[in-house]
């Protein structure tokens, strides 16, 4: 035992006197490099970019409609500039992930935001600020679906439900604080100032992503599907164009027609484009086999275009009609982060235990409601009986279904479709917005009253689109799976 005792203490004498340090911070480093966490906050402040900027302007569009003298259809069109390569261009952007590296499109889609954010900034004419606002669409394009992807090979089993769980809460939560931080800009330092708060945001998640994230592809890829891109964003534009053309001019004339008419036979010529290609194309046509993913995206596309409507319309008409502030239009809608920050995750978490469908069902439905309270919004109504109730409703809705809808988006196709299908699904929810703004030109061209009772009515017919939400997952999603590893 003493000879025993004798040659541990002649080991440990001789262990402290090895280079221990250096292999301590090497391993130290090797630890850090293969931590999901940190890839879950290089995604979270990468996706942050695209939420924030979908909602920032919510709060700033009075203000840019009165700098530069535009009208009903020029403020559709800040906001549409952005939404057409986003939804047209993500189907790509996943593809292009997979194809040449998550990662890499992940840095190249945030830097392309983040020097678009500046020029946004910087822009002297309305001109030049749709032309970057345009970019910053292209950049998300490529950094959202990436972001996902990155998540979705980061981690497994049920921590990957939490994982994106938190990704959605943290991407909802700070697209519902935009506005807020928006508001204050706008009041305080001007609207242009709006866009400087993209830079840190993007500073961070290229330093995360470049030091701690690592690459990963979709195995079998198909190659950059170029005909497909340009189809689906040609067709997108010409029926996004005529109908804003149409409801900010309340007239149905021969070019809203005929742009809307062109851009349907272009997504027809988009969907026969794919057909051709088979498992080469951006968006495979074979994933749609599957019922669940199906009624997946027919859920997003009504869920989130109702919601983008809401969320467009309420801090505008607080602004316009309420005589709100700015400040106090971003304050109004602050239970929106609260509640899905708070409730986002454990609802991951837990539909990826007992089961997403219920909630995909519920949630929609509590939206809805939400967004029939708000027709007791008025000129001259309390915040805390009229606006509140509005938001508070939403927002535990959106909570109860955003974390188990991505996570089934993910689950319900294999492997090598996984960033396809994230890219496709978040098209579906920017195009179901995009569709939903260039309906709005005739509520945004009113004013006082008459904008309010334009306002009641659309939030009528964004509570008939998430309860055709809910009844799409009632209908078509069964023995939906979320994406376990």
């Amino acid at each position: 035992m003493t000879w025993l005792t004798t040659r541990f203490t002649i080991l440990c004498s001789f262990a402290r006197t090895l280079p221990r340090k250096p292999i301590d911070q090497t391993r130290q480093l090797t630890t850090l490099r293969h931590d999901p966490r940190l890839t879950l906050a290089a995604c979270v402040l990468a996706s942050s970019l695209s939420f924030v900027e979908g909602s920032v302007l919510n709060v700033a569009l009075p203000a840019i409609r009165a700098s530069y003298g535009a009208g009903a259809a020029d403020v559709q069109w800040v906001v549409n500039a952005y939404l057409l390569p986003l939804s047209a261009l993500l189907l790509l952007g996943g593809a292009l992930g997979d194809q040449y590296g998550r990662r890499l499109a992940l840095l190249i889609g945030t830097g392309l935001f983040a020097g678009a954010s500046l020029i946004c900034a910087l822009a002297p004419s309305l001109g030049i600020l749709l032309a970057a606002r345009a970019a910053q669409g292209v950049g998300a394009a490529l950094l959202l679906p990436n972001s996902l992807a990155l998540l979705n090979a980061a981690y497994h089993g049920e921590k990957r439900g939490r994982a994106v769980g938190i990704w959605a809460a943290a991407g909802a939560a700070s697209s519902a604080i935009a506005p807020l931080i928006g508001g204050w800009l706008v009041d305080n330092v001007g609207w242009p100032a709006i866009f400087f708060i993209n830079l840190p945001l993007a500073a961070g998640a290229m330093m995360l992503a470049v030091m701690f994230v690592p690459e990963s592809r979709g195995k079998g890829a198909a190659r950059s599907d170029y005909p497909g891109a340009a189809l689906a964003t040609l067709g997108l534009f010409g029926t996004t164009y005529g109908l804003t053309r149409w409801s900010s001019s309340a007239s149905l004339n021969a070019i809203a027609i005929a742009t809307v008419v062109a851009g349907l036979v272009t997504l027809a010529g988009f969907l026969w484009v794919e057909a051709r290609r088979g498992d080469q194309a951006m968006m495979p046509l074979v994933m749609f086999a599957d019922r669940c993913f199906s009624g997946l995206n027919l859920l997003t596309f009504l869920l989130y275009g109702a919601f983008g409507a809401a969320m467009l319309l309420l801090p505008y008409v607080l602004i316009s009609a309420g005589g709100y502030s700015p400040v106090q239009a971003g304050l109004a809608l602050l239970p929106l982060p609260i509640l899905l920050t708070i409730a986002s995750p454990p609802m991951g978490q837990f539909a990826g235990r007992i089961g997403p469908r219920w909630f995909l069902i519920v949630g929609p439905l509590v939206v809805a409601a939400g967004m029939l309270l708000g027709r007791r919004i008025g000129a001259d109504t309390s915040y805390w009986t009229s606006v509140f109730p509005t938001v508070a409703t939403m927002a535990a809705g959106m909570a109860i279904a955003v974390a188990p809808l991505t996570a089934s988006v993910l689950g319900s196709v294999d492997e090598k479709h996984v960033g396809t299908a994230s890219g496709f699904n978040s098209a579906v929810a920017q195009t179901g917005g995009l569709i939903a703004i260039a309906l709005l030109g005739v509520v945004l061209s009113r004013e006082g009253e008459a904008l309010i009772a334009g306002f009641h009515r659309s939030l009528v017919g964004a509570a008939i689109a998430a309860v055709a939400a809910s009844v799409a997952a009632l209908l078509l999603i069964r023995n939906v799976k979320m994406k376990n590893g």
